[in-house]
């Protein structure tokens, strides 16, 4: 089976798995495994035009539609809606705004994104782009949807507020760190450098951790109101880790930086003393290493 097979099985099995328990629509269509069946559906859409001018202008922007949209449908279709269905849709809908609009201004302005140069001129390998999105949406959002559409609920508690608490230091992080990789590459006189300043001193990769953050502190709140084989759902946050650390973020990122600034002495004693994700040292001592 190819890539893209093995992300659509991955993608339903996880939507059966949330459905679990969960509200269906007329005639008993789980109504989890519906949203997922759009998710996959407007990404193949996005893709054909997309292929067709071997452009990936509109990938990331899909991907941020794609979480958005099924968000509002779940809404809309859920028989019953309590604070923690809202608390949820809203953390979804912000997040998957900001950085929506952030990566769509970012391609705009660069006009292309290096990830895709091989992958877009082939037809397979860019469906599996495209369908290891719909994927991305269906286990990131897994717990959010599971418990919005749940038919069981339970009212707000520690756990939730805890949740909503890493989710805001997580978007915060994520949000400044994307922020200060702009303002740097903005700035002529970094023209050819790499970002090593800031969030990216405690981190080679701190947006990455703001999105583990984010989905952790979602997965948090959604865990209440969770029965049966949803909680398999809650496994979303270690997901999106283990995508970004060892799927399409981290390594395709280090390989391209690699290539560009290998064997230059500040970049290889910035990699040195800076952990590829999770910071294991204060800034100040990062700071007085890159000094000395």
């Amino acid at each position: 089976m190819s890539l893209a097979g093995l992300a659509t099985v991955a993608g339903l099995l996880l939507a059966l798995a949330a459905a679990d328990g969960g509200q269906r629509l007329p005639g008993g269509l789980p109504l989890v495994l519906a949203l997922v069946v759009v998710a996959y559906a407007l990404n193949w859409v996005v893709y054909v035009p997309s292929f067709l001018r071997r452009t990936e202008r509109f990938f990331d922007l899909t991907g941020s539609l794609t979480f958005g949209l099924v968000t509002v449908l779940a809404l809309v279709l859920t028989a019953e809606r309590d604070a923690r269905t809202w608390v949820l849709a809203g953390m979804v809908l912000v997040w998957a705004a900001r950085l929506g609009t952030f990566l769509f201004r970012r391609i705009t302005r660069a006009g292309t994104d290096g990830r895709f140069d091989e992958l877009k001129q082939s037809w397979s390998g860019f469906l599996m782009a495209w369908t290891v999105q719909a994927l991305w949406v269906t286990s990131t959002a897994g717990a959010a949807l599971a418990a919005i559409t749940s038919g069981d609920r339970a009212p707000l508690g520690v756990l939730a507020c805890a949740g909503v608490v890493v989710w805001v230091v997580g978007l915060a992080v994520e949000a400044l760190a994307d922020a200060q990789k702009a303002a740097f590459r903005a700035d002529p006189r970094h023209e050819g450098e790499f970002v090593r300043g800031g969030l990216w001193s405690w981190s080679r990769h701190p947006n990455y951790v703001g999105e583990v953050l984010v989905w952790t502190g979602v997965a948090l709140v959604a865990a209440a109101p969770l029965v049966g084989w949803q909680h398999v759902t809650l496994l979303s946050p270690v997901l999106v880790y283990l995508l970004l650390r060892l799927g399409s973020g981290v390594p395709a990122l280090e390989r391209r930086a690699d290539e560009r600034w290998g064997g230059l002495d500040d970049y290889e004693a910035w990699k040195a003393r800076t952990p590829v994700f999770f910071p294991v040292r204060s800034g100040r001592a990062a700071r007085e290493e890159h000094r000395r």
